[in-house]
């Protein structure tokens, strides 16, 4: 397949329909509206749907609406739609509704710089929709980590019924590389589990399969169930048992708990570092060309890259950091995944937060000028 130079967000497009999408639900916000725009022309040209809707809110619900209908569907945001929409992402992580949310960061809070890059949405993937919910959040650094990694959220979203959020940023948005988009094989598109019993009384759309995950019928194939985000048992009835709710909340957790191993990190440079950078998205990037200057002048440097920041793993951190002696997490925000590795981090590791606000990524030579004085302003001990 010959190589095309595209942007990130037509790559989040093309690897949308690559995965299957047959039903898009949005509403137009920079830096995100190349995704929805592209959409526009592609999906009805592959037998499928595409809705502007009147706000985020309505997109979302259109989205968990078709795709309990069995559609594999997507919406696409920035920051101020994406709070707009944590109410139906607990939603559907509760009533176990598959989907893809994907979130282009740009400078909040609140409308911010609609077209500078950040990286400050990371907590609010996590912790946005209130109360404790399993969370899948994946992070591509390039335009071709973001064809495959769009293809890679919906076989998680499909295969566990849950949300999953891409996020990256403005940069990676509108950056134009070369790549070849290869299609996946049929056999690589993971489906969502069907329901194995009969339509009947006795049928419990909420019994978990082996990894985990219910076993809802799509709307419309014979059977009468009931979706609530409501705590419920494997009927689908509300309940306040608190045993009930205990074990639905363990069970939720528990299928996204293999993600990172499904999606594992980028190790560069990492067996013999002593000086390691722990970054993602476009930082990563430049994290990566100071790990080669610092080699090249001496210094054991490497860089551990995330591609799932949500849910942690907390084994894979502490055993990939565990040989470093100082680990600084560089991210435009200030420091929200750096109390992470803060805290599962062994304790013979010193980890520094190294964040940047203002709209504008790091450069090289800042991340080298901090490893050539640990104590530089703004570099904060956890």
């Amino acid at each position: 397949m010959a190589a095309e130079l595209i942007s990130g967000n037509e790559a989040c497009a093309r690897g949308a329909i690559a995965a299957g999408l047959t039903f898009f639900a949005g509403y137009p916000i920079s830096p995100s509206s190349e995704i929805a725009e592209a959409l526009a022309r592609l999906l009805p040209a592959n037998q499928g749907v595409f809705i502007q809707m009147e706000d985020e809110m309505s997109s979302l619900g259109a989205v968990l609406g078709a795709s309990l209908g069995g559609a594999k569907a997507m919406t696409a945001t920035s920051g101020p739609g994406f709070t707009l929409m944590q109410e139906h992402l607990g939603y559907a992580g509760l009533a176990e509704i598959p989907c893809v949310v994907v979130d282009v960061m740009r400078v909040g809070p609140s409308t911010g710089v609609p077209t500078a890059p950040s990286q400050g949405d990371v907590m609010q993937a996590r912790w946005g929709s209130h109360g404790d919910r399993a969370t899948v959040a994946l992070v591509p650094a390039s335009v071709p980590e973001i064809y495959q990694m769009t293809i890679t959220a919906f076989n998680i979203a499909e295969r566990l019924r849950t949300p999953v959020v891409l996020l990256y940023d403005e940069v990676l948005a509108h950056m134009r590389e070369r790549v070849e988009l290869q299609p996946p094989a049929e056999s690589a598109l993971w489906e969502r589990p069907r329901a194995s019993a009969e339509p009947g009384p006795r049928f419990q759309p909420y019994a978990a399969n082996r990894e985990l995950t219910a076993q809802l019928p799509n709307f419309g194939e014979g059977y009468h169930f009931h979706v609530t985000g409501l705590m419920h048992d494997e009927r689908g009835y509300p309940t306040t048992d608190p045993e009930t709710v205990r074990r639905l909340m363990a069970r939720l957790d528990g299928k996204v708990e293999p993600v990172p191993g499904w999606v594992p990190p980028e190790r560069y440079r990492l067996d013999d570092a002593d000086w390691v950078f722990v970054a993602y998205g476009i930082t990563a990037r430049v994290a990566r060309e100071a790990v080669d200057r610092l080699r090249e002048s001496g210094v054991a440097a490497g860089l551990y890259r995330p591609r799932v920041l949500w849910p942690v793993a907390p084994g894979q951190l502490s055993e990939q950091l565990g040989r470093a002696r100082t680990v600084v997490v560089a991210e435009m925000n200030q420091g929200q995944w750096a109390d992470v590795v803060a805290r599962y981090r062994p304790a013979t590791v010193r980890v520094l937060s190294q964040g940047k606000l203002g709209g504008e990524p790091f450069t090289t030579e800042e991340l080298l000028g901090l490893a050539q004085e640990l104590t530089a302003k703004g570099a904060t001990v956890l």
